[in-house]
């Protein structure tokens, strides 16, 4: 009786999407009947329907500035950060843990990753890859499928990086794509939210440069 094959297939399709649109930016991996994606979003990942949003965390899991301060507001300060508490922390980076979503109601739970300080750590690439590909391990351990990701550490945490958008989209891209391989049979929804236009296109290049792969 003849082996097995597993058949892969990638499908990339390209296109730019502005607030009040819905045209975007896919990479779809296919095994078979079961299908995974991972798509650019020009906007916010609070904003997103997915059963997991994703707070770029410290390491202490306290209320911070940007995406998280508008995590912990959206879920509500209080209750986020008592949930956030009964991790020991500091976390080190790389690392992701799960709360409730409280009253982000478009999420179903909140995983937040810690990424790299490149300004401290200005090499750490692996800690960066790690927070998305452990964010996706935390995914499945709660048999959840649909997940909406920040840029992490493409802010302050990027360091002297020359361009910290596209390093965390190449890293993020490479999480994913390592978790297809490694559980074929577990089909994912990725967002990735760039929410600045100036994020986007940057971002977006990356991605055309993934194109090549």
């Amino acid at each position: 009786m003849p082996e097995k094959t597993n058949v892969f297939l990638l499908l990339i399709v390209l296109a730019d999407i502005r607030p009040g649109t819905m045209r975007f930016f896919t990479t779809e991996l296919e095994e078979m009947s079961k299908m995974s994606k991972i798509e650019l979003i020009h906007g916010s990942c609070a904003d997103q329907v997915a059963d997991v949003v994703v707070n770029a965390a410290n390491d202490g899991l306290w209320a911070g500035g940007g995406i998280c301060g508008v995590i912990f507001r959206k879920a509500g300060v209080q209750k986020l950060t008592e949930a956030c508490s009964k991790y020991q922390t500091p976390l080190k980076d790389g690392d992701a843990v799960i709360t409730p979503a409280f009253k982000l109601t478009n999420a179903k739970a909140i995983i937040h990753a810690v990424g790299p300080n490149f300004a401290v750590t200005p090499t750490a690439f692996k800690e960066l890859f790690d927070a998305y590909y452990n964010s996706l391990a935390v995914l499945k351990e709660n048999g959840y499928h649909s997940i909406s990701f920040p840029l992490i550490s493409s802010g302050i945490f990027g360091g002297n990086l020359d361009n910290p958008v596209a390093e965390s989209t190449k890293q993020c891209l490479g999480a994913y794509k390592k978790f297809v391989r490694d559980y074929p049979d577990y089909e994912i929804d990725v967002k990735l939210c760039a929410y600045g236009q100036d994020e986007m296109q940057k971002a977006k290049a990356e991605f055309d440069v993934a194109m090549g792969d």
